[in-house]
């Protein structure tokens, strides 16, 4: 029964990232806490795990079809590395109580995102270097202390404010996603052997498979729809997970 939860649980973490781009984090972890009984912590750096497996298969279709702004994309990992490394260090320290509460605002924060829309009927515009810098700090601190990779902040950015197109946008919040996972695993090493990893593989594969299926067929479902219900479905759990550390 463990091992099916954590299927089903990876199969819906992968359809999210493979058709909006975003959100793998912003699910895994409170499923592992509140589905698997992980620790915060655990949770976090299991995430990391499984978003990078998910969004590296993800981001591969979208590589082959130029969808990916891959210039940009590693600027903003390259920038973000002191922040994410340094939330990792950072995040050793921190009580799980900050964590869960950080992360419920990180959630609503997405929720949020996802509920703005392109500019209609306008070109594409180049990123500043300092609105590329800002974004790049942001992002990296939240993957390397809540274990998110940052799609939620880049696709409404890229999308609204320099009128990148959506399936563009989505296509290279998968890469920065992917490089940015990889690096706060590997920054948070110290931790590996504390977690149990049979949950994590078993919702990486499931995740990496439905990820490359929903991929390919992105184009398919209303974007708008998908975000709308998406926002909904963050904004129910960042009220459940308050709810759950003030509870407990």
């Amino acid at each position: 029964m463990q091992i099916i939860l954590a299927l089903l649980a990876g199969s819906f973490i992968g359809g999210v990232l493979g058709f909006i781009g975003a959100g793998g984090a912003m699910l895994s972890v409170p499923i592992l806490i509140y589905g698997f009984n992980f620790a915060p912590k655990d949770a976090t750096v299991a995430a990391l795990a499984i978003v990078f497996s998910a969004a590296f298969a993800g981001v591969i279709p979208k590589l082959r079809v130029k969808k990916v702004l891959v210039k940009e994309s590693l600027i903003i990992w390259v920038l973000g590395l002191p922040t994410n490394i340094g939330g990792a260090l950072i995040a050793r320290h921190l009580s799980d109580h900050f964590i869960t509460y950080g992360f419920a605002l990180i959630l609503i924060a997405a929720g949020t995102s996802m509920l703005l829309g392109p500019i209609q009927n306008a070109s594409e515009k180049s990123i500043p270097p300092l609105v590329l810098i800002a974004i790049s700090l942001i992002i990296g601190t939240m993957t390397g202390i809540f274990g998110v990779g940052g799609g939620f902040l880049a696709i409404p950015v890229l999308v609204r404010f320099f009128h990148i197109s959506l399936e563009k946008a989505s296509g290279s919040s998968l890469l920065i996603i992917t490089l940015n996972c990889l690096t706060a695993f590997i920054a948070h090493s110290s931790r590996w052997s504390k977690i149990s990893w049979a949950t994590p593989i078993f919702m990486a594969f499931s995740a990496v498979a439905i990820s490359i299926i929903s991929s390919h067929h992105s184009n398919k479902i209303s974007p708008r729809i998908l975000r709308r219900a998406f926002s909904v479905l963050l904004y129910l759990i960042a009220i459940y997970s308050i709810f759950k550390t003030i509870k407990g």
